[in-house]
């Protein structure tokens, strides 16, 4: 679909590119040499740099003021960002679309996951039963995700284009993983 440089040296910078950013496991600050261990990059066939170095976050929760670095290191590739919460019902029914849809285009769109007015505690138990391929953000004070123009209804999906503008802000739950990926080509390809 888009050309993609497969090499080494690019997964190298992709990945040194977020752990200079400073994106961080549960534990609310990593040292560089922790970072490195966790942010290794996966090693999917396929997986451009820059989204198997966000995948290689898969499940985690970063700290909060994470959006703004995480969405400039992906410009070039679309992303979806599904904001969720542990106390919210219909984000729990809708994960594992997500999840699914993440794995079925892991090779062209970035997936990030925003944890909104939640006990972080309560977000990574969350994460242990629904696993992702993709980290989520800590949002305690929504201010990520409103600046996405989300946050007033629970789950919000906003849908990013390549060149890093918001094409669409979905507010509600998705019913079927068939009504995400009509979005995902809607507004995506």
């Amino acid at each position: 679909m888009r050309h993609r440089k497969k090499t080494v040296l690019g997964l190298a910078l992709a990945s040194a590119a977020l752990i200079v950013a400073g994106c961080g496991g549960s534990d609310g600050g990593q040292s560089s040499a922790d970072a490195t261990t966790t942010a290794a990059p996966v090693k999917e066939k396929g997986v451009p740099p820059k989204l198997a170095a966000v995948r290689a976050q898969a499940n985690e929760i970063l700290d909060e003021g994470q959006l703004e670095p995480t969405l400039a290191n992906l410009r070039g590739h679309p992303v979806v960002v599904n904001q969720w919460a542990s106390w919210c019902e219909p984000c729990r029914a809708e994960f594992p679309f997500f999840r699914d849809s993440a794995q079925s285009h892991a090779t062209e769109i970035a997936f990030l996951g925003i944890d909104m007015q939640d006990d972080r505690g309560d977000a990574e138990a969350f994460l242990e039963e629904l696993p992702v391929p993709y980290p989520s953000i800590y949002d305690p004070s929504a201010k990520e995700i409103a600046s996405l123009g989300g946050g007033i209804v629970s789950p919000t999906t906003v849908f990013i284009d390549e060149k890093g503008e918001i094409v669409n802000v979905f507010q509600g739950s998705y019913t079927s993983r068939t009504q995400l990926e009509d979005d995902i080509e809607r507004h995506l390809r």
